[in-house]
């Protein structure tokens, strides 16, 4: 009777163990997984035509290389983020390669963080949404004569922010799809192009050093809306450690440095609902808690139905 009475215990304990397992591995895998197929149609939808905004892109930059010619290099750059060429497409590819090796994330938290984000990152109402930037790089570039889109006029949301104006071009500033902060002989950060988007130097006006964007910067989709879904955990590190390094060289002046992050800037218009539902820019690569995951994995583990929903509303914005 004792060692029957024993051998149930074991096998409660077993079980209980067994319930209390890490479930954290079997969740990003299967992100992993939907992720891949998310991207891959995002990838087809961009090239078929289905995303309003990389139409627009399409079309803005057409309309302008008759008119500026000696941007056309600069401007068919920029119309590659209209397909599954662009920069911001390939980041999601690139980010998708890295999530399969644990060695990439600091614990199995972030690991699932960047899971869940990239899952995120790939629909296409919130990529549609994300292109607003690089489209109304493009109306800008214009001098007015092409809208805006998802977003205020230029020269209202440099007075709504007390945002100071610094050119065509601006919003792409602290993407790290286009470019990234690099550090002068004189110790201060400054932005620095990628290959051909270094032509914007041609546009934007003198160099945009770090101190003085952060606290003069205007609104963009990425930086107070998409960074937390579109910022990798290393492209989150090295920003952080920019604002770091310049907050020790305010400090040894005794003054204060604010992150760009600090305060969101206004300007948004008309976005999606997943937009509307993002975590703020400034919780890039803080941890959430696996709670928040589980009560994601379960809301969005049925990528078929929610996919072809987000579909069918981008197809309509056309």
């Amino acid at each position: 009777m004792a060692v029957m009475l024993m051998r149930v215990v074991t096998l409660i304990l077993l079980i209980s163990l067994t319930g209390c397992g890490d479930d954290r591995p079997e969740k990003i895998a299967k992100f992993q997984q939907l992720s891949q197929e998310r991207i891959n149609t995002l990838g087809q939808m961009l090239d078929n035509g289905e995303i309003r905004n990389a139409n627009l892109l399409k079309q803005y930059t057409n309309i302008l290389e008759g008119q500026k010619t000696d941007l056309v290099p600069l401007l068919n750059e920029l119309a590659k983020d209209g397909t599954s060429k662009g920069p911001m497409y390939t980041s999601l590819k690139r980010r998708l390669s890295e999530l399969g090796n644990g060695n990439n994330f600091v614990d199995l938290d972030q690991q699932l963080d960047e899971a869940n984000n990239l899952y995120q990152a790939a629909d296409p109402s919130l990529f549609n949404d994300m292109l607003s930037d690089p489209v109304n790089v493009v109306a800008d570039m214009s001098d007015g004569a092409l809208a805006r889109v998802n977003s205020i006029s230029r020269e209202a949301a440099v007075l709504a922010n007390g945002a100071e104006d610094f050119g065509a071009g601006s919003q792409l500033v602290g993407n790290p799809a286009y470019g990234g902060w690099q550090t002068g002989s004189n110790g201060m950060s400054f932005w620095a192009w990628y290959g051909m988007y270094s032509m914007f130097s041609n546009v934007i006006r003198g160099p945009i050093y770090y101190d003085r964007w952060s606290s003069r910067r205007n609104y963009s989709y990425y930086n107070d809306v998409g960074r937390y879904r579109y910022t990798s955990p290393k492209q989150a590190s090295a920003q952080n450690q920019t604002f770091e390094r310049t907050k020790k060289q305010f400090a040894n002046q005794g003054k204060r440095f604010d992150s760009p992050y600090a305060k969101s800037r206004t300007g948004s218009t008309s976005l999606s609902r997943q937009s509307s539902s993002v975590p703020k820019a400034n919780t890039v690569g803080k941890a959430t808690g696996g709670s928040k995951f589980r009560s994601n994995y379960s809301k969005n583990s049925n990528f078929r139905n929610s996919g072809s929903r987000t579909t069918r509303g981008v197809r309509r914005g056309k």
